[in-house]
C-alpha cells in the first residue's frame, strides 16, 4: 500500500489564480510531489516566479529530463516540451503537439496513470477548449482520483465542463477548496491496481517521441474521412475511450472542439481568398467588356457583363457566407 503521493495539476485561461489557491493551501510536509502543466508560455511572462509565490515553502523546479521526483516539490513544465512521468523520474517528450500545444495536460495525467495508478490525483482548472478531460479519464481507468474546479468558479469553463462530461468526477469544487481537500486525500492509503491499459502506454510513447505504424494506430482506432490540419495526413477515430478525438499517424491528436476550430479558420481563410479571385475575376471581365464596347464589338461586351454579373452574384454571396460566420460565435453565445 502506499499513499496518494503523485499530484497532476493542468490549466489554461484563468487557471493562474486558481493554481496560486491551491499551492498556497498545501502544507510543507504534504507527503506528494506535485506537476503543472499551464497553457501558458514559460518563458516571458514570470510563470515561474508567480508559482513560486504562490507555491510558499514548498520548492517549486522547472522539470528537466531525468529529474527525481521527491515529495513536498511542485514541478512545472519546461516549454515546447511534453511533461511525462515515469518509474521515480521525469522525461521530457519532444512527441507531436496534442491539441495544438505543447505541453499539453493530457499526456502529463496519462503519464502519471500508467506509473502510479491509483496513486494519481488529478486535477483540471479553468481554461478553453478539451484538454485534460481525456487524460483525466485514464486517471480514473487506472484507479487514480479526479477533481474538477466547479465550472461556476471558474474564469472560462469549457475545460471544467468537458472533464466532467468526460469521466466520473470524484470531486468538483471552488479553488478555494481544492488545496485543503488535496492535502487530506495526499495521506490516505491506496491499494495498488493490475496494469494500466495498453492504448494508454501507446499515447504515453507517442508523447515521449515514439512512432506508431498504421498496424499499432489500428489498435486504437479506426480511420476517419477527415484530414490532420498540422501534417495533412488522415486522422483516425480513437475508440478506446468515450471522448470524441482523433490522432494520425504522425502522432498528432485532437479533440473534436479542437479540430472543429482549427478546420473553421481554414474555411475561413479558404473563403476569404476565394472571394479575392471572384473579386479579381469581377475586375477582369469589366475592363473586357469596356475594351469590347470601346472597339464596337457590342455582342462580345454584352457576354462579357453578363459574366460580370454572374460573378458578381457568386462574390456577394460569399460575402454573406464570411458575415454569417463572424456572427455566428455572438449568435450562440445568445
Amino acid at each position: 500500500m502506499s499513499n496518494r503521493d503523485i499530484i497532476v495539476i493542468g490549466g489554461s485561461s484563468g487557471a493562474t489564480a486558481p493554481l496560486k489557491d491551491i499551492l498556497g493551501r498545501l502544507p510543507r510536509d504534504v507527503p506528494a510531489a506535485v506537476f503543472v502543466v499551464l497553457h501558458i508560455p514559460a518563458r516571458g511572462i514570470g510563470i515561474l516566479s508567480t508559482v513560486v509565490s504562490a507555491a510558499g515553502s514548498l520548492p517549486v523546479k522547472h522539470a528537466t529530463q531525468g529529474m527525481p521526483i521527491e515529495h513536498g516539490t511542485v514541478y512545472l513544465a519546461a516549454p515546447d516540451h511534453h511533461l511525462l512521468i515515469a518509474d521515480r523520474h521525469l522525461v521530457l517528450g519532444r512527441g507531436p503537439r496534442e491539441n495544438m500545444v505543447r505541453p499539453a495536460i493530457d499526456p502529463l495525467f496519462r503519464s502519471a496513470a500508467l506509473h502510479y495508478g491509483p496513486r494519481v490525483i488529478g486535477v483540471v482548472l479553468s481554461g478553453l477548449l478539451s484538454d485534460g478531460a481525456a487524460g483525466l479519464d485514464a486517471i480514473k481507468r487506472c484507479g487514480g482520483t479526479a477533481v474538477v474546479q466547479a465550472p461556476t468558479d471558474a474564469l472560462a469553463d469549457e475545460m471544467p465542463r468537458r472533464a466532467l462530461a468526460a469521466s466520473s468526477v470524484d470531486y468538483c469544487l471552488p479553488s478555494a477548496e481544492i488545496g485543503d481537500v488535496l492535502a487530506g486525500l495526499a495521506k490516505a492509503q491506496v491499494n495498488a491496481v493490475g496494469p494500466a491499459p495498453p492504448d494508454i502506454r501507446l499515447e504515453v510513447e507517442i508523447a515521449a517521441g515514439e512512432r506508431i505504424d498504421s498496424e499499432t494506430m489500428g489498435t486504437i482506432g479506426s480511420p476517419a474521412a477527415l484530414t490532420c490540419p498540422s501534417c495533412g495526413g488522415v486522422l483516425s477515430r480513437i475508440t478506446v475511450d468515450e471522448t470524441l478525438r482523433f490522432l494520425c499517424q504522425v502522432g498528432h491528436a485532437f479533440t473534436a472542439d479542437v479540430l472543429g476550430k482549427e478546420q473553421e479558420g481554414r474555411v475561413d481563410e479558404a473563403m476569404r481568398v476565394a472571394l479575392r479571385i471572384i473579386e479579381e475575376r469581377v475586375e477582369l471581365v469589366r475592363r473586357m467588356a469596356d475594351d469590347a464596347r470601346a472597339s464596337g464589338r457590342t455582342s462580345i461586351a454584352d457576354m462579357y457583363d453578363s459574366r460580370r454579373a454572374e460573378y458578381r452574384g457568386y462574390a456577394d454571396l460569399i460575402k454573406r457566407v464570411v458575415l454569417q460566420a463572424l456572427d455566428l460565435p455572438s449568435a450562440q453565445k445568445r
